[in-house]
């Protein structure tokens, strides 16, 4: 068995625009639920719900930044590089559960409307738009690099769109007294976190099952090399998985129809590592190489 490894250099996430962020969220938070209180709105307090559920977003967040910073060891040989995807999961699914929480109670609230003090409404709204905006600053750039950190960057930016709807609530029951638009700008709210949430919780669940990545077949990668490598017969026991944002791993039996020596061998997979990283950016490659062991043509297991 041969094995290969690349070092590769990767945007490096910076812990201290998050834990700003937590600071920026967790002010939102308490003004909202005082604000949401005294007021009487529920999409006020909807949206003290949600940025509450940023700020333990932020902290899970920070915190799996931080573990996968840590080296690994030999009780822990991948290290926590899993810590994030973990964390992203996590946060989808709290963002998710929150939206039913949110569709529950505007429809009992719609259904019995009542009278809100819109000026707190919209004045509050406008306060978290203006910090959710520098949050949203401060995270963007390591969200394009990062599942763990676009989780956060996704609560952040929902919570800047769900207080500009908060605040047209606001202005419409301030002008019009039409009270049943804050449970509707509630329920709103609520769908748009669902949307918004759905997608990177599908991708961080397959990371943690190993489901083959996307944009990758695993019939094109056995393709591949056997059109890099005539020698190889055919390719056996083949598995493809992600450990985070950056690290792509196959491992897979090659039988080869000669009975080549050890520096031929590593010399071919040299080659196909080369290959797969530029076609298929996989970065870790493990082959077993074989001589007359599997007649069976392109095996997955």
């Amino acid at each position: 068995m041969s094995e290969h490894h690349h070092h590769h250099h990767h945007h490096h996430v910076s812990g201290k625009n998050l834990l700003v962020a937590i600071i920026l969220n967790l002010t939102i938070t308490v003004s909202q639920i005082i604000g949401g209180l005294f007021s009487g709105s529920l999409a006020l307090l909807s949206d003290a719900l949600h940025n509450f559920s940023d700020v333990l977003t932020l902290v899970i967040a920070y915190v799996a930044n931080r573990l996968s910073h840590k080296e690994h060891t030999e009780s822990k040989t991948f290290g926590y590089k899993r810590a994030e995807i973990i964390a992203a999961f996590f946060n989808t699914s709290v963002l998710m559960a929150v939206a039913f929480f949110l569709i529950y109670e505007s429809y009992q609230k719609l259904m019995h409307p009542e009278s809100v003090d819109s000026l707190i409404v919209v004045w509050l709204g406008v306060l978290s738009i203006f910090l959710n905006a520098l949050g949203v600053l401060l995270v963007k750039d390591d969200a394009h690099h990062n599942m763990n950190i676009k989780a956060a960057y996704l609560h952040l930016l929902s919570d800047m769109v769900t207080s500009v709807a908060v605040v047209v609530g606001g202005l419409l029951m301030y002008f019009y007294e039409i009270y049943w638009v804050d449970p509707l700008v509630s329920m709103i709210i609520a769908l748009y976190l669902i949307g918004a949430s759905w997608s990177l919780m599908k991708i961080s669940l397959s990371v943690l099952m190993q489901f083959t990545p996307a944009g990758i077949e695993v019939q094109d990668v056995i393709k591949k090399i056997k059109e890099t490598q005539k020698g190889v017969e055919n390719v056996h026991h083949i598995h493809l998985w992600q450990l985070d944002d950056h690290h792509i791993f196959l491992e897979a039996h090659l039988n080869f129809n000669e009975n080549i020596s050890i520096g031929e061998c590593s010399v071919i997979l040299d080659s196909l590592e080369q290959v797969l990283k530029e076609d298929f950016d996989i970065t870790h490659t493990t082959f077993q190489c074989e001589y007359n062991r599997c007649h069976v043509m392109n095996a997955i297991v």
